[in-house]
Formats: C-alpha cells, structure tokens, sequence
C-alpha cells in the first residue's frame, strides 16, 4: 500500500476542489485512447480561447458579450478534441455530452437583441469571419449553408428570421453547416410531475441548465432544458436524428458564441461541462457565480416607442394603399395607340377625357347602337361642347377597317 505524504495529500485536495478548473481533462490533441472530459463551476482561472466581447468577470462569470451593440463573442476549449474513433481520423464520430448553465439579459421582456449558440467546429478560421446580429456569430451571408464549414450548433435564438425559417423569436434549433435549423422547438420544457409543457422566455434573465447529448449508434441529438435548480425533465425538449459523420471532423473545437443586432444585450454562461463517450460531468449549481443585477428589470416596449412603432407602421400602410390606388388609376385610364391613328394628326381624346365627358359611360347618357359598337351623349370640359361617342364592342362581328372606314366618312362629311 502507498501513504502519500502529507503536502502531498494537500496538494491533491487542493487540485480537487479549485474553483473554475477542469476537473479531467485528457482530450490531448493526437490521442483518441483517451476520454476527454472537463468542468468548469465557475470560469475563474480556466484556460479558455476567448474572441471578440468577451470577458470573464472577477466572481468567475463567463460574459460574451457586454452589452454592446453589433458586436460577437466566442470562447471555445484551447485544444481540438478527437471526436473520431480512430487514431487516424476515420473511424465513426464519437458520442458526446454537455450541459451547461446560461442566462441572457434582454433590453425588453418581449424583445431582445439575438441569441447564444454551443457549437462543434471544425476551424476557428470560420468562427473569425462570422457575422453579429442574426448569425449569432457563427456564420456570414457569403458561407451560410454551405457544407464545407464542418460545424454543428443548438441556437439559443431571441430573434424571428424569416430568411433563416425560425419558428419564432423564442426558440432552440439544431444547425447543420447553417442558420436555417434541420429542427426546431419553442424554448421551454417538461415537468415531470404536472406533465405539460412549460414555457420559458430566453431573454428572461434567469438562469437555465441545457443538456445536449449525441448519440453515435443512433445518431440522435437531445436536447433538454430547465430552470436552474431543477432537475433534468425526463422529457427531451427536442430529439432529432443528425448523422454527424459528414460534419464533425477528426478534430474540433467546442464553445459558445453570441451575438447582438440593433439592440444591446449580455448573454452569459455560468457554468460549463464536456465529455466524449459518456455522460458529462455533473455541475455543483451550489459554487456557481452570481449573476448581475445589471441593468434595470427588463420591460416591455414603453408606450411612446409602441407609439413610434404603430406610426411608422400606419405611414407604411398608407403609403402601399396610395401607390395601389396610383397605379390601379392609371391602369384604369390606360390606353393604347393604334396604328391606324397616325393619318389623323394630333385631332384625338384621350380615354380619361371621354369617360369623364360621358360620366363613364353611363347607360343614362346612351343614344343608340350601332354595328360594332354604343353611341353615347358627352360633354367635354376643354373644349366645352356636346359630343357622341362611340365605344367599340369586344364582341363586335366587325372590325377596325370598318371602324376606320367611319371615322374617315365622318372626318369628310
């Protein structure tokens, strides 16, 4: 039997115990003998990759992003982890689990700036080139979709985008090489004893636990939520079938990223765990960081804005209504010149003239029936006189050389 000294003993204790540091990690870049596994309760001291906004705060709060608007934020683990089997890279993606504790502060309670993401990737070179607001930081418009960028997500999205097909501004998406979720759900979760299903607003500034799990042999993602302090629903928020074989690469790095739009926001990540071919490590919630208290209590719209909003919105409308109305007028008095008018000079009316001459052609201001056409009484403004007018029939047996053939006897008479 081995007796360790005691400043050993201590040291061990003491690397057990440190707040903010991993407690396994052996996901050593090369190496697939291994089970990588880490837990950060808290970020204080972690050794993470951090981009762009973000900051970890002196209790150990992982920030990514201040507030700030049209901004990012990611923070991925330092060293790529081997999700394939073999040492080589060739072999089948390897399971893999995380849970992790979140909150995003919005600037409203019902509207928020955009979301959070955690992510798979295969290059930090494509999380360097992505784009704020509705990217969430993961992506831009040039690479959206395509299925060489080799990354995996489960969006956190505040924000409805119709060019992406979000369901609503509420809501978890499973990502594949895009924006534009393979499946999606409304953001909430299951509880266990009453049964039905619980919503929970994002932007609530409350703290969330997620799990998300991938499962090799049935190729499965889950994905399950629940407010902090509650214990994971037994039903899955979300379960899809995602063959990652084509999208996770030998290697790749793990991490959230954020974003924000036009409004500011501050979304942040408390605590965090990983870990390949198993369940990963559970997070003591008792040593997690506080959040905030930040800005004031979030609030709805106040009135003036939804003032401003439902102005510009009437203007829109009433100005849609009076190019329709335009348009439909002039396609009213549309006309066209026929070729057989050029012999006679500039001695013409226009349609409007005539409608109006003979109060649109009103069956009390008609004289009489001809063989192609109805004869009726006008009176024009400019000049002012009495007039007939003779209106074509679609259904007239004869035709324009007839109707030319008239207008020249009249012309000589």
């Amino acid at each position: 039997m081995l007796l360790l000294e005691p400043y050993h003993l201590v040291a061990l204790l003491l690397l057990l115990v440190a707040p903010g540091r991993s407690l396994a990690d052996t996901g050593v870049a090369g190496r697939s003998d291994v089970r990588p596994q880490f837990a950060y309760n808290g970020f204080a001291g972690a050794k993470l990759t951090l981009n762009g906004a973000v900051e970890v705060m002196p209790n150990g709060l992982l920030m990514l992003t201040n507030g700030t608007i049209q901004t990012k934020g990611q923070v991925f683990h330092p060293s790529p982890l081997m999700f394939r089997a073999d040492a080589n890279g060739t072999g089948a993606v390897r399971s893999f689990s995380t849970t992790f504790v979140f909150a995003i502060y919005g600037q409203y309670a019902d509207l928020s700036s955009a979301g959070m993401a955690f992510f798979v990737s295969a290059s930090v070179e494509l999380l360097s080139t992505a784009s704020p607001g509705q990217f969430l930081g993961l992506l831009n418009d040039t690479n959206n979709g395509n299925r060489s960028n080799h990354i995996f997500a489960v969006e956190f999205d505040t924000l409805f985008n119709a060019e992406f097909r979000d369901i609503n501004s509420n809501h978890v998406g499973v990502d594949v090489d895009s924006l534009v979720s393979l499946d999606s759900t409304d953001a909430g979760y299951y509880d266990d004893g009453t049964g039905p299903f619980m919503n929970l607003s994002l932007v609530s500034r409350k703290a969330m636990q997620v799990w998300v799990d991938y499962d090799s042999t049935t190729t499965k993602i889950t994905v399950t939520m629940a407010p902090l302090g509650v214990a994971r629903p037994k039903k899955p928020l979300l379960q899809t079938t995602v063959d990652l074989s084509g999208v996770v690469q030998s290697t790749a790095y793990v991490g959230f990223s954020s974003a924000t739009g036009i409004l500011f926001a501050q979304h942040f990540v408390l605590g965090w765990s990983f870990a390949l071919d198993g369940s990963a490590p559970v997070l003591d919630i008792s040593t997690l960081p506080n959040l905030p208290p930040a800005w004031p209590k979030p609030r709805s719209m106040s009135i003036s804005l939804k003032i401003i909003l439902a102005l510009a919105s009437m203007t829109l409308v009433s100005g849609g209504m009076g190019i329709y109305i335009f348009v439909r007028r002039r396609l009213k008095f549309s006309e066209v010149h026929e070729d057989w008018e050029v012999p006679f000079g500039p001695n013409r009316f226009s349609y409007k003239d005539l409608f109006h001459a003979t109060e649109g052609f009103s069956d009390k201001n008609l004289l009489g029936r001809g063989g192609f056409g109805s004869v009726y009484k006008g009176v024009l403004r400019r000049p002012d006189m009495e007039v007939a007018v003779k209106r074509m029939s679609h259904s007239s047996r004869q035709g324009i050389k007839e109707f030319i053939t008239e207008v020249v006897s009249i012309g000589r008479l």
